[in-house]
């Protein structure tokens, strides 16, 4: 091998370079036609190996005291295959899984639905949701301020309506000092820190327990919309954050925000239940608020979404946030985590879910029977909801993961 060889190869045992030689380079003749034509000449050439030879010594092994390492053959290495892969590696360790977590459940995340009662009750529990209370106006002051304590950013409101103040039109629902226009105000003067979201629907005012006005066994959709703006000015005025048309009649986000906008609330934020199904899920809540009796029957079928539905409720979706929706909910929770991916994906909007009253309901069961792990299923179930893409949830347990959360 010559010294050139030795060069361009180093000390490996490569195959040499070809021979050197003689070729037929071509040289400019005279011109034709406006072009150079070319013809051979004799001269002699090297043929040169894609790169230049340097021409420094060629390198050398450096001496070892240790054998040399015997690697595996190439065709027994297959890349991303076991053994060489292990997924458990990052699973060893609490504080390696916490660090690799794709997703983080935090206190921020949770909204806690809680309901307030008139009278002299403080607390009045829920029979079909075991923990859950009604509280009175003092009490839900006390209880709101320590769910802040914890870090809960905000409280969804629902008031216990009593029997005698329903009607067919739902008048109370407008009235500036309603129950829950004196809860907002109590707790916006209490508790200014924490957000309050107020819904806005008719079924905790009507007799009939609808979300809209009903005439000959229909809901009326334009008629219902002029309560739901007198309703929303309402809470507006008394202070609320955030209003949540519920109701799932067909405009009303347009309607509500050019109201809000009207009177001087361009702050009110609007957090819209685009993609509400009539689901079988409510059933504890009608109880908590005392509509399912009046409800009897009855259903919602007509305008709140079909369950078979998911293309719809993207269309749901978009019409809300054209007419000015803040926010985008997704209720039920976990039978439609489906819903909540896609409406994420889609819009790249704050996107919230409600774990309804149902799923709570049905967990709870579960848990009091010794069939679940509490404190593990509790967090599980709400993790669910952070991986499809929900920004906040809505949860009966929200106090209870704040604490749970906070202790590690």
């Amino acid at each position: 091998m010559t010294r050139m060889q030795e060069t361009v190869h180093g000390w490996t045992n490569a195959a040499p370079p070809p021979k050197l030689g003689r070729s037929a380079p071509y040289v400019p003749s005279r011109k034709k036609r406006g072009r150079r034509s070319i013809k051979p000449v004799n001269r002699p050439v090297f043929a040169m190996t894609d790169r230049a030879a340097p021409r420094k010594a060629a390198l050398r092994p450096l001496p070892s005291s240790q054998p040399p390492v015997a690697l595996p053959a190439a065709e027994a290495f297959q890349p991303g295959q076991f053994p060489q892969v292990r997924m458990r590696r990052n699973r060893r360790t609490d504080w390696l899984r916490a660090m690799v977590a794709e997703h983080k459940l935090s206190v921020s995340d949770l909204i806690w639905p809680v309901f307030v009662l008139d009278g002299s009750k403080a607390r009045e529990a829920v029979p079909s949701m075991p923990g859950v209370d009604r509280l009175s106006i003092p009490a839900l002051i006390d209880a709101v301020g320590h769910a802040g304590e914890l870090g809960i950013p905000a409280v969804a409101l629902f008031p216990v309506v009593p029997p005698a103040l329903k009607s067919a039109q739902a008048e109370e629902a407008w009235r500036p000092d309603n129950l829950a226009n004196r809860a907002i105000r109590a707790l916006k003067d209490a508790v200014p820190h924490v957000g309050v979201i107020c819904d806005v629907a008719l079924d905790p005012y009507t007799s009939h327990g609808h979300d809209g006005l009903l005439e000959d066994d229909e809901i009326l959709n334009d008629a219902t919309l002029d309560v739901l703006v007198r309703q929303a000015q309402a809470q507006a005025e008394a202070g609320v954050d955030i209003v949540a048309p519920s109701d799932m009649m067909d405009g009303r986000i347009g309607r509500i925000r050019q109201a809000l906008d009207a009177r001087g609330f361009q702050n009110t934020a609007i957090l819209a239940y685009a993609a509400k199904y009539a689901s079988a899920f409510y059933g504890p809540f009608r109880d908590a608020v005392g509509s399912k009796t009046n409800l009897g029957s009855g259903d919602k079928r007509t305008y709140q979404m079909d369950p078979a539905n998911g293309d719809e409720a993207l269309r749901e979706c978009a019409l809300d946030v054209a007419e000015g929706a803040d926010m985008l909910m997704v209720k039920p929770g976990m039978p439609y985590l489906d819903l909540v991916w896609r409406v994420k994906q889609a819009f790249s909007m704050p996107t919230f879910v409600y774990q309804v009253s149902g799923e709570y309901s049905m967990l709870m069961a579960a848990i009091e029977r010794g069939w679940l792990d509490r404190d593990r299923v509790l967090v599980e179930s709400l993790m669910g909801f952070k991986r499809a893409g929900a920004d906040a949830i809505l949860t009966y347990t929200a106090v209870e993961v704040a604490k749970r959360l906070k202790k590690g």
